[in-house]
C-alpha cells in the first residue's frame, strides 16, 4: 500500500470512529435531556502522529489535545506545516511542570491541568513573555484540574483550593479562567465523581460566571460525564484506536 492509499485508509478509519463517537455523545445528550451542541469534543492525539491530527481537522474536529509538552511542541509545528491556517485549538490536558510553562505558552490555546498557585504564576509570566515576543496573540484559556480521589500522581488541586486559585486568576489579564477539569478515579463509580465535579463547577460559577466549562469524560465514561453536565469530552482511544507502544 503506497502513501496515498495509506492516507485514504486512515482517513476512512478516523471518519468511521468519529461518527461512532458523535453518535454516543448524541445519545448521551438525549438521555440527559441536553442538546448535543452543549458538548464539545476534544480529540486526544497523544502518541499519534501529526498526520492523524491533520486528518481529524479535515473531518471537522476543531479541538486537539496533548498530555506531554515534549511530544506536543514538535507535533503542533508539524501540524501547522501540514495544515497551515487550520482553525484548530490545541489543549494541554496532562500534568504540567512549571519549567515547561514557557514552551506551552507558545503553542497551547488552552491548558486544562492548572492545579497550583505556582503553576498559575509561571503560566502568567510565560504568556506575558510570549505576547511581548509576538509568539501568541491572545491570553491563555485555562481550566482548574480538580483531584477527585486525592491521588497525587493524578494531578489536580483539592476541591477546597478551587475558590482561592480562581480568585488569583481573576486578577490576571494574561490568563482566563474558563472552568474546571477532572478525571474520574480509577475503579470507582464515575457517576459519583462527576456529580461531585458538577457541584464544584456550580459553586465556582456563582462567583465567576464566565467559568462555565466542565471538561470531563473520556472514552470509557463520557456518558456518565454528560449526564452530570460535562461541556467537553476528551476522547482518544475510541477515536484513534489503541495507543501505539512508544519508548520515552
Amino acid at each position: 500500500m503506497n502513501e496515498e492509499e495509506t492516507d485514504r485508509s486512515r482517513r476512512a478509519q478516523l471518519a468511521e470512529s468519529l461518527v461512532r463517537v458523535r453518535e454516543r455523545v448524541d445519545r448521551a445528550c438525549a438521555n440527559a435531556g441536553r442538546s448535543p451542541d452543549e458538548v464539545a469534543l476534544s480529540a486526544v492525539t497523544k502518541t499519534f502522529p501529526a498526520s492523524d491530527a491533520a486528518l481529524l481537522a479535515d473531518l471537522g474536529v476543531t479541538d486537539l489535545a496533548e498530555n506531554r509538552e515534549q511530544e506536543a511542541r514538535p507535533k503542533v509545528a508539524e501540524f501547522q506545516r501540514l495544515r497551515p491556517g487550520a482553525g484548530v485549538r490545541w489543549h494541554m490536558v496532562g500534568q504540567l511542570q512549571r519549567n515547561k510553562a514557557r514552551s506551552v505558552a507558545r503553542w497551547a490555546d488552552v491548558v486544562e491541568s492548572v492545579d497550583s498557585d505556582r503553576l498559575i504564576e509561571a503560566l502568567r509570566r510565560a504568556v506575558d513573555n510570549a505576547l511581548e515576543a509576538g509568539e501568541r496573540s491572545a491570553p491563555l484559556d485555562v481550566l482548574l484540574q480538580v483531584n477527585l480521589d486525592q491521588r497525587t500522581d493524578r494531578g489536580g488541586c483539592s476541591p477546597g483550593e478551587v475558590p482561592e486559585l480562581a480568585e488569583k486568576m481573576a486578577r490576571m489579564c494574561e490568563i482566563r479562567l474558563c472552568g474546571v477539569m477532572a478525571v474520574a478515579p480509577l475503579g470507582e463509580d464515575p457517576d459519583v465523581a462527576f456529580a461531585t465535579l458538577s457541584g464544584i463547577s456550580e459553586r465556582l460559577r456563582r462567583d465567576f460566571p464566565e467559568a462555565r466549562e466542565v471538561s470531563a469524560g473520556m472514552s470509557g465514561d463520557l456518558e456518565s460525564a454528560i449526564a452530570h453536565g460535562s461541556t467537553r469530552v476528551r476522547v482518544g482511544t475510541s477515536l484513534l484506536g489503541g495507543r501505539p507502544l512508544v519508548s520515552r
